[in-house]
């Protein structure tokens, strides 16, 4: 409850504190009031069915959270399920590991340039607030002050707008949802073209180090260049091996380590869809449970220590690969993580999601053991009891694992492609190797241009510190070269990308602790008003 609160707290866009709680009362609000008028039909059959009790409300409300949590668990594990070991298994082919990356280069870069184009049309609309003086009062000329400079707007910006007007129409009056909606789309668009950026940057550099990887087969030699130094990471900063022991890392032992994970992943879930389906039906065939329960004759139907362990392992596949299913599943709107520059809101939806999926997850875990053993948990006693109290309850759980074979077989045969195909409707991002056509190869050709242009622009090239000797003449060092001989070793450095260098400038412009209590401060007395009984 605290935390879509909180997130649409922060994607209001209101100015005071006070409307921001309010609109996210009122966002909140609807959404819960939709629920509860689903849930009345829900009540009125648990007091049928088991009188007018305090704890049958308390466990319709439970059974209900349960329900609707496992709906979209189930889901998300059966897609990852199959997502994660075929992903595993298709990048330990460089070759078509480089492919696919060009493949996916011209579209995530015409996401970046619609979210750049976005983001400058609503910068514009908030130049004309700007420079409009009619029907604008003092308090909102100040708020316009604040979303321009947050937007960090240049003086040119004001003056070819003046020379060139869009067709942008504005209200006739300002109000303060006016400023909301627009202050809400601006945050929205500024971190969409954030994530988008950092998208580019991490497919532009896999591309640069897979190409890396493939050219090293000449020589055996394999060299990355020094990191950015913006680079936050201490492993991308520190290396100990050497160019011939990191190409045979990279072109020999982690392919084949990709292939060996795929393989027991994958027989992991056989395992875990075998164990769904047969839980109820032939507990004792559950391959999970064979590998947690104890079979000895002294043990009882006992956990110990390495089934505990087992139980963990298992456990925590299931999470990932549910977990791993959110960058694939298309129906989460604009949000998404991005390394320093993740959007308050998507953070805090992200947080609940994590907090809504790990308990149906962690009771359908439990109910892979036998009754003797689950029933005796904590956890069967404050959630358990309270699902199966009603016939319902028990029949979803009883039945609902099953539909597990929905997401697998649409995802091992490609059934999300065949529904784009027929209703030009995208549900997961396609990452089948289908790329055979004159259309696929087109993509791939298109992403390899665009990735050889970005590599080659400008922006990433250090002219004054580009080595001019050729690389076999370069002495190698493998360890970070002390400040003595800093200007005499030859410079290998990662160019620093787009994404950190608007990182840092944000970074530079943010407030620190004493200027915003400060400017706080300032506006509390700035907007205080005389009373009455003191201008007496």
């Amino acid at each position: 409850f605290i935390l879509p609160l909180l997130g649409e707290y922060i994607d209001s866009g209101y100015r005071s504190p006070r409307d921001r709680f309010i609109y996210s009362l009122r966002s909140n609000g609807r959404y819960q009031l939709i629920v509860l008028g689903c849930g009345i039909g829900g009540l009125v059959y648990v007091f049928l069915q088991n009188g007018f009790e305090g704890t049958s409300v308390k466990a319709l409300v439970m059974a209900l959270a349960y329900c609707w949590g496992l709906i979209f668990a189930i889901y998300l594990m059966g897609h990852g399920l199959v997502a994660v070991p075929r992903r595993l298994y298709r990048n330990a082919n460089i070759s078509n590991r480089l492919r696919r990356i060009q493949s996916q280069a011209p579209i995530v870069d015409g996401k970046l340039k619609d979210s750049i184009t976005k983001l400058e049309d609503l910068e514009t609309q908030l130049t004309q607030l700007r420079q409009r003086k009619n029907g604008i009062s003092r308090d909102h000329q100040e708020w316009i002050e604040e979303l321009s400079d947050a937007s960090s707007l240049p003086e040119s910006r004001l003056l070819s707008t003046s020379l060139h007007p869009s067709n942008t129409t504005l209200p006739a009056v300002i109000t303060d949802r006016y400023l909301a909606e627009l202050a809400r789309k601006l945050n929205r668009a500024r971190h969409k073209r954030l994530r988008f950026i950092d998208t580019w940057d991490r497919l532009v550099q896999d591309a640069a180090d897979t190409q890396a990887i493939l050219d090293a087969c000449a020589s055996k030699q394999l060299d990355f260049g020094n990191p950015s130094p913006y680079s936050s990471s201490f492993i991308e900063r520190v290396s100990i091996l050497t160019p011939h022991t990191r190409y045979l890392l990279h072109y020999h032992v982690l392919p084949t380590l990709r292939i060996i994970l795929a393989a027991i992943l994958a027989l992991a879930s056989l395992a875990i869809i075998w164990s769904e389906l047969v839980k109820y039906i032939a507990p004792k065939l559950s391959i999970i449970r064979f590998t947690i329960v104890s079979h000895s004759n002294t043990a009882d139907g006992k956990v110990h220590f390495a089934g505990q362990i087992m139980a963990s392992l298992w456990m925590c596949y299931m999470c990932t690969a549910a977990l791993a299913s959110f960058s694939d599943i298309k129906v989460w709107g604009n949000r998404a993580l991005v390394k320093r520059n993740t959007y308050g809101e998507s953070a805090t939806w992200y947080a609940g999601q994590v907090a809504k999926l790990t308990v149906p997850l962690a009771y359908n875990f439990l109910t892979f053991l036998p009754p003797e053993t689950h029933r005796e948990t904590t956890f069967y006693k404050f959630l358990g009891q309270l699902i199966n109290l009603t016939p319902l309850g028990k029949g979803f759980d009883f039945f609902f694992p099953i539909f597990i074979l929905f997401p697998v077989c649409a995802t091992l045969f490609n059934l999300y492609g065949r529904v784009k195909g027929v209703f030009r409707f995208d549900l997961v991002e396609d990452d089948s190797e289908d790329q055979n056509g004159a259309g696929g190869n087109a993509t791939w050709r298109e992403g390899r241009t665009l990735i050889d242009r970005e590599l080659n622009s400008p922006s990433r090239l250090r002219v004054n510190d580009r080595d001019t000797n050729p690389p076999s003449q370069t002495p190698y060092r493998d360890n970070i070269p002390s400040s003595t001989h800093q200007h005499a070793a030859p410079s290998t450095q990662r160019p620093p990308t787009r994404l950190e260098a608007a990182t840092a400038a944000a970074e530079s412009e943010d407030e620190n602790f004493f200027q915003g209590f400060a400017h706080r401060v300032r506006n509390t007395f700035d907007t205080m008003e005389r009373p009455e009984w003191l201008s007496d």
